[in-house]
């Protein structure tokens, strides 16, 4: 397989899951974290290596190292491995997903901001979700008939608990305590604001073509994903909150490998469902309004991953994440995009207004 983003969250546990399964990695692609790429290089051996600063090149112990934007689409054009792993952050993996449809190539897609940006443009890709909810869904559904409604859950992130007159006091090192997931800084704000739910549900409406979804906290991270039958009947999938379980079902097609231990429904704890608050986290009132109009994606896409740039470097706070998304969707209204490259204009220019 391809592996792009090999040195974050899903990355790693990508590769523990090769390691363990004898899977060929032969190409890996990172950002800054040059130490833990070499040590992947290694033990993977990859044939192709992309890092995003072409000046940290003689610092990568390979003799193909291949940088930035240019570099991530030579490798998926020279490499013949069908199946690609696109785990880069945000915004800058939207391009790699792009290539990776025009090639033909199995794109296992945990760059949920592909979808959301420019799900329009990806139509007909081959998409494995690497996404719990998703790949519970993808479960749910597979040969039923008669589905009334979709439900993906959320946990509520590292502010469940507290109450909203707090939330303008908290810090990002607050945010990043997340109570059932291990994942990486962007997303765990993105769970903490619930713009990581906002997402989802669009990821869903492209992979599973429909409208009819919506999101509940679920605080316990047991219950992933609820399918609601036209007869009055649901089904629910329960697993451990775990990424290797989701990575593995875009990894392997059959279930075949036994990757998490079973839940003991005796000694499982009560379970609730909650609706989301619109008070505590503002930005899910969105959700309508974004599945009406997935073109304003590449809007509340760009402004979040500013906003929550600047609160990690303690620039703004917590709130303004949310204030500063619903500002640009004011300015800008509803974007006209006709091309790809409609969206990456757009894309500066809500960069140039909250610069």
């Amino acid at each position: 397989m391809i592996l792009y983003g090999s040195t974050g969250s899903i990355g790693v546990n990508t590769l523990r899951l090769a390691k363990r399964y004898k899977i060929p990695v032969s190409a890996l692609a990172c950002g800054d974290n040059i130490k833990l790429l070499n040590e992947q290089i290694a033990e993977f051996k990859p044939k192709f290596v992309c890092i995003k600063n072409p000046k940290n090149k003689s610092y990568v112990n390979h003799k193909n190292v291949f940088s930035s934007q240019e570099g991530l689409e030579k490798i998926l054009e020279e490499c013949e491995d069908k199946l690609f792993v696109n785990a880069i952050v945000g915004f800058d993996g939207l391009r790699s997903s792009l290539k990776a449809k025009e090639l033909g190539k199995e794109i296992a897609l945990a760059n949920k901001e592909s979808l959301v940006i420019a799900g329009e443009f990806l139509k007909g890709a081959k998409i494995r979700p690497i996404d719990s909810e998703h790949c519970a869904l993808n479960f749910l559904i597979k040969n039923q008939k008669n589905i009334n409604k979709l439900f993906i859950t959320a946990s509520g992130g590292a502010f469940w608990k507290n109450k909203i007159k707090d939330l303008s006091k908290m810090k990002a090192q607050d945010a990043l305590k997340h109570p059932n997931w291990n994942m990486g800084a962007k997303i765990t704000i993105d769970s903490a604001t619930m713009v990581n739910k906002l997402f989802e549900i669009i990821e869903a409406y492209y992979l599973f073509n429909t409208k009819n979804i919506d999101a509940l906290i679920e605080p316990k991270s047991l219950i992933h994903a609820m399918c609601e039958f036209k007869d009055g009947t649901s089904t629910a999938y329960f697993s451990y909150a775990d990424m290797k379980l989701a990575i593995s079902q875009a990894l392997f097609k059959n279930n075949q490998y036994k990757i998490l231990k079973a839940i003991d429904f005796t000694k499982l704890p009560s379970l609730r469902f909650y609706k989301i608050s619109i008070k505590k986290y503002p930005i899910f009132a969105l959700k309508d309004e974004f599945l009406s109009h997935p073109q304003i994606g590449v809007l509340i896409n760009r402004a979040n991953e500013i906003m929550v740039k600047k609160f990690l470097n303690q620039e703004c706070s917590f709130l303004d994440i949310s204030k500063n998304i619903f500002k640009v969707l004011n300015h800008f209204g509803y974007p006209k995009i006709s091309s790809i490259e409609d969206i990456f204009e757009y894309d500066k220019r809500v960069r140039y207004y909250l610069k």
